[in-house]
């Protein structure tokens, strides 16, 4: 066993209310710059639908992620390294720039500028490839809010997958359903009828930094690489060549090639804020509180095994294997020794990705058939079907009536395992009902009708006692920010270390007449100044005194963000 550390995400797709607040900010903090316009490291997609890049999820198209050889080996669906190698001149399975969306901006200069005449001017659709004039057919969001319309539906290869399996279902349940009687049988035939009144949900997506990316194994040039200390995966900008092999690798079609760089560019999961404490910025500023960020522990020799069991199905199973639970004391002592720190340690303690992963079972991993084995999980949505059954005239909140609704809800159920568990669907309601166990009994305890931390029959229904149900109920309703963030600052000391060195009275060079001194006063030629010395070889050639703040504004941030004194905010 070698334990290593990995900072991952939760998001509960219950609480998503699809304003794209996290899209918007990732966007002016990453991409906001020439040749990434077409690209959003993070997006928020309206399930059913195509989503971005256009139907990205059909992979006999794309050929992303990893499949299983003849001898039972792992291999990108891509090809082989001999074959990926012999074409590597050869462009790649890419999307292209009407399967992402073309950019455009607006002509508002024809707004101020246009003669005066009986017709009111307006603001033309540019281009910010070619600055030419366009005609908007797509974008990152086109088939925002029309999830499971009939222009759309057929278009979402997972909802086709999941009405193919209804079909093959309907004749043999078809009776079934006449038969049953109450609330159960009107909610069948409502989703039955009327898909999309049902079953429309948002999933917002970023880069999963993978236990076993794809991305990183394809890349002739070596630019891609998981990080030791925390598993996020960045791109070496050095050494990025721009073969693209990565973009055809990545599942998700999370990798983006800039077209003026030439390189590969990917989420970062803002690794300069995590490695202070801070969490990510769609986290920051995600107006449903639906994002959870926290570290897990796992198996570092288990993950090749683990994603090359040969059934689908059991690569949710396999994954979760691979977790390590941090209070187990062999576990603990293991990390110790692999050099895990110990406030890593305790932060994967009380991490809330942990607990809700591995503790509760609630979380499930997106798409885990491409064997990347991703660390962004979803809590998959409840709400339809507590809307469906509230639409019935029946109790939308009662333990019983739920329970029955979500075995009765097939299309859902086997469209969200379609989503994360491979097409088994007993995962998926095995979350479905905590979840309505939890609100069951969240409801009992507040209208008097059950004691906190008492047992009760919904709790019970799912394996779980009251204080346990409770418990999830807090981190997932009502947790404060340090509760959804547990993010460790092992490398803040180190940090704060190399910061003061980098001072100008720690650097040899910069005593009194030496050459990082150059002139004196001035807009920035003394020893404090903000701007560039004048060195031996002309101005601005010296050292440069710009301050070291950007560590400090963070720490400053963090403290204000977590302060519950309005004076320190």
């Amino acid at each position: 066993m070698r334990v290593m550390a990995q900072v991952a995400m939760v998001m509960n797709l219950d609480k998503c209310i699809g304003c794209h607040t996290c899209s918007v900010t990732c966007k002016q903090t990453w991409t906001n710059r020439r040749g990434m316009e077409y690209a959003w490291f993070n997006n928020v997609e309206t399930r059913p639908g195509q989503g971005y890049p256009r139907r990205w999820q059909d992979q006999d198209r794309w050929r992303g992620g990893w499949r299983l050889n003849r001898r039972g080996g792992l291999t990108l669906r891509a090809g082989s390294r001999v074959a990926r190698l012999a074409n590597i001149f050869a462009s790649p399975v890419l999307p292209g720039i009407k399967d992402y969306y073309e950019p455009w901006t607006y002509d508002y200069q024809n707004l101020v500028n246009a003669p005066l005449g009986e017709d009111y001017p307006v603001a033309e659709a540019r281009s910010l490839l070619t600055g030419k004039p366009m005609k908007i057919e797509w974008s990152a969001n086109w088939d925002d809010d029309l999830g499971g319309s009939v222009e759309h539906a057929g278009a979402d290869p997972v909802e086709a997958a999941t009405r193919e399996a209804v079909t093959r279902k309907a004749a043999t349940r078809e009776a079934e359903i006449r038969e049953q009687a109450g609330p159960v049988a009107d909610v069948a035939e409502k989703v039955r009828t009327a898909f999309e009144q049902t079953f429309m949900f948002y999933l917002p997506r970023i880069c999963e930094h993978c236990l076993n990316p794809a991305c990183v194994a394809s890349c002739p040039s070596g630019a891609l690489y998981k990080r030791e200390e925390d598993g996020i995966v960045l791109v070496d900008q050095d050494h990025c060549r721009g073969w693209r092999q990565c973009v055809t690798a990545c599942p998700y079609k999370k990798m983006y090639f800039n077209h003026r760089t030439g390189k590969a560019e990917k989420c970062t999961f803002c690794y300069p804020r995590i490695e202070v404490g801070l969490p990510t910025v769609c986290s920051e500023t995600c107006v449903g509180r639906l994002r959870y960020l926290g570290v897990v522990l796992y198996d570092a020799d288990a993950v090749t095994a683990a994603a090359s069991v040969p059934d689908e199905q059991d690569l949710y199973g396999a994954q979760l294997g691979v977790f390590l639970d941090p209070e187990d004391p062999r576990v603990r002592r293991a990390a110790e020794r692999d050099g895990v720190a110990d406030d890593w340690i305790e932060a994967a303690r009380r991490s809330p990705v942990h607990a809700l992963v591995s503790r509760y079972r609630v979380a499930l991993p997106l798409h885990p058939e491409y064997r990347t084995m991703p660390m962004v999980w979803y809590i998959p949505p409840l709400s339809p079907v507590v809307e469906a059954l509230t639409g019935t005239g029946h109790d939308g909140e009662d333990a019983g009536n739920l329970f029955g609704a979500i075995d009765a809800l097939h299309i859902p159920v086997e469209y969200l395992a379609g989503l994360f568990t491979a097409g088994d669907p007993a995962p998926v309601r095995a979350s479905l009902e905590k979840l309505a166990a939890m609100r069951a009994h969240m409801r009992a305890v507040n209208l008097g009708e059950a004691e906190a931390g008492a047992p009760s029959e919904a709790a019970g229904a799912v394996g779980m006692s009251g204080r346990e149900i409770e418990e999830m109920y807090r981190l997932l309703a009502i947790a404060k920010y340090e509760e959804r963030y547990v993010i460790p600052t092992a490398a803040m000391g180190e940090a704060r270390r190399l910061e003061e060195s980098a001072l100008p009275q720690e650097c040899s060079l910069d005593h009194e007449g030496g050459p990082g001194m150059g002139g004196t006063g001035g807009a920035g030629g003394g020893p404090t100044g903000a701007g560039g010395g004048a060195g031996p070889f002309g101005e601005d050639s010296g050292r440069r005194r710009l301050p070291l703040v950007s560590l400090e504004n963070l720490h400053g941030l963090r403290r204000r963000q977590t302060s519950d004194d309005e004076g320190q905010r």
